[in-house]
């Protein structure tokens, strides 16, 4: 799965968005119609199905949820790379399949009732919704969809990497659309195509409120028309964004949609920084927070709201592959080019001491980039592994073929010698020794770096990590900026060393380019952070690309996954296997909650017997 770092917006499962790599394979090689797409065996739910398991069908509409972002947004346009969004925009959009919340890699019929494609995957074809409408009550047509691919590729690298293989759209009939592809045999393309959101052409080529032709390529304020469960009813730049449910949706009697998307308005309110926008939940001008703090879980909610059970606290176990977040060292920087002082930076973070001290024990150390699957590789490699490996040996780390690898694992006291030591006589090899305090190599280039932050929550981490550092002679600056600014020095890579995610799904595939291929590093706006710029790893892509079944997909993704791990490219961080949630005693919820992701907005409602018993109180 497709996602941004985390920009401190704990917003409610917004799953209209999401560009899901889902991948799957007709049965039997034929060229059929289907409802559903998915990998891991037969979809869930039939083709007459009235509603997925994991709503109440007859949730009760009406009501509001308030939360919270950080910093701010100048943007109501989130196509292009320009500007900073504004958060829950995907709210406003459709895809031509849906996603399922508690099923792998599954999707089912949303704008088009059904998909097809023939059994070597060269092209894919949609049937749209005749009923499919904007909220200015225009249908939605194929010509909308040609439109979409050919805006999205041209004006975000990021979709541009991720349906690089999609050559064009065409119109194939009156309601049918088909999505031809440059390569065959790449059995993702015709999922992940149908994980496009769909824009409205006509909304996009007429003029704006200023009189002005609109450009999609820049940022705007001016509320886009969608076609979604939600439209902007009102926003003040920077600071709030209020979005209203759209009464007449085409979509809401659906079976992929029933019982969902319940609430009249979704407001989302804009902080500075944690404390500030805390405080505003504890008073109740915030409905909703989703604690992502360790520290803030074990020791923040002792106030009289949550003692008096006006409050309610959810933690819920999350079924999915987790994401690799860490330090991640940008390599188009001299200084972290030698894969020795890479991997002295990860000797160097007492990861036990930081658990134990910092997080109340309350998290596992990430030890793969595709972790808590069957993705992750362990041990050494074998059968297919192997034969995918030996292809690019000699190319990659001698270590891939014989030792398995792992974090290093310290004493916990924080000043552990052993793992201090090993990474001092790495620094030491890679040509940088002592000199007035500080490690410098024979050029007089000081072994040094900035940490780049938006979010004063993660200060209290770095400046540990930042600590020990020193000591070993390595100069350290950590800076922090604002939202704003932290995208644009992101998207153009003007930085060090930062905190970073990358989120997987159970499928990987396309989107691996854009996170580690060699043509995304140089161009601005991709996701490749690391500036990772490597012949093999390409090739690795490509087979996780081009796999013939799962079988090949977990072997190439395991390979994939070991060689980036030799690579010493990230300090890993941690995760815990489930998500907080923390909400004032307004809502109530399905009896089933989806396995794979915690769906609030989408699947909660207003409790009008609870909210009237909390008011009293």
């Amino acid at each position: 799965m497709i996602r941004r770092p985390p920009r401190r917006f704990h917003i409610l499962a917004l799953t209209v968005a999401g560009i899901a790599a889902a991948v799957a394979g007709p049965a039997a090689g034929q060229d059929q119609k289907r409802h559903a797409l998915s990998l891991v065996g037969e979809p869930k739910y039939a083709p007459d199905f009235k509603h997925f398991g994991w709503v109440n069908p007859d949730a009760p509409k009406g009501g509001r949820v308030r939360q919270y972002a950080d910093g701010t947004f100048d943007s109501l346009n989130q196509w292009p790379v320009q500007g900073q969004a504004a958060a829950g925009l995907g709210l406003l959009y459709e895809q031509l399949f849906a996603s399922s919340l508690d099923e792998a890699s599954t999707e089912y019929g949303h704008v088009a009732a059904s998909a097809s494609y023939p059994a070597d995957y060269a092209s894919a074809t949609f049937d749209l919704r005749p009923e499919a409408r904007f909220h200015d009550g225009k249908p939605i047509t194929v010509e909308d969809v040609i439109f979409s691919l050919d805006t999205l590729k041209k004006n975000n690298p990021r979709y541009n990497f991720y349906y690089k293989d999609v050559e064009k759209a065409e119109k194939t009939g009156e309601r049918q659309v088909t999505f031809r592809f440059s390569v065959k045999n790449n059995r993702e393309l015709p999922h992940i195509i149908s994980q496009i959101y769909v824009l409205p052409k006509h909304w996009w080529e007429a003029k704006g409120a200023d009189g002005q032709p609109r450009d999609i390529s820049k940022s705007s304020l001016e509320a886009p028309l969608g076609s979604g469960p939600y439209k902007i009813k009102s926003f003040q730049a920077g600071r709030e964004v209020i979005y209203e449910r759209v009464k007449d949706w085409w979509a809401k009697e659906l079976p992929v949609m029933k019982g969902q998307y319940n609430f009249d308005e979704f407001q989302v309110i804009y902080f500075r920084e944690r404390i500030a926008a805390f405080e505003a939940f504890k008073a109740g001008n915030i409905d909703y927070w989703r604690e992502n703090s360790a520290k803030g879980w074990a020791t923040e909610y002792e106030f009289d709201a949550v003692k008096k059970g006006w409050i309610k606290r959810v933690s819920a176990s999350i079924e999915r592959v987790t994401p690799m977040q860490g330090y991640y060292m940008n390599q188009r920087r001299k200084v972290f080019q030698d894969p020795r002082v890479r991997r002295g930076l990860n000797l160097a973070f007492d990861f036990e001491w930081a658990n134990k001290n910092i997080f109340f024990d309350l998290y596992t150390r990430t030890n793969s980039y595709f972790d808590n699957s069957e993705l992750a590789s362990k041990g050494l490699p074998t059968g297919r592994e192997l034969e995918i490996l030996n292809e690019v040996k000699g190319k990659v780390p001698a270590e891939v073929f014989t030792t398995e690898w792992k974090n290093p694992v310290t004493d916990g006291s924080g000043n552990d010698r052993r793992t201090l030591s090993e990474a001092v006589k790495l620094f030491a090899a890679a040509g940088y020794t002592p000199k007035n305090g500080v490690l410098t190599n024979a050029a007089g280039e000081q072994l040094a770096f900035e940490i780049l932050l938006d979010s004063p929550t993660w200060d209290r981490i770095v400046q540990p990590y930042k600590g020990t550092l020193e000591k070993l002679g390595v100069k350290v600056t950590v800076r922090q900026i604002d939202s704003a600014q932290y995208k644009r020095r992101t998207d153009t890579f003007d930085y060090d060393m930062i905190v970073d995610l990358i989120a997987q799904s159970e499928s990987p595939g396309n989107e691996q380019r854009d996170f580690w291929g060699s043509a995304a590093a140089k161009k601005e706006g991709s996701r490749n952070s690391l500036g990772l710029a490597d012949a093999a790893i390409d090739d690795l892509i490509e087979k996780v690309v081009f796999a013939k079944d799962r079988a090949d997909l977990v072997a190439a993704t395991k390979a994939l996954d070991r060689v980036l791990l030799w690579g010493h490219h990230v300090v890993p961080h941690w995760y815990s296997g489930k998500e907080r949630h923390i909400m004032w005693d307004n809502f109530a919820g399905p009896k089933v909650q989806p396995r794979r992701q915690f769906g609030c907005l989408q699947t909660w409602w207003w409790d009008e017997a609870a909210a009237t018993k909390l008011k009293a109180a």
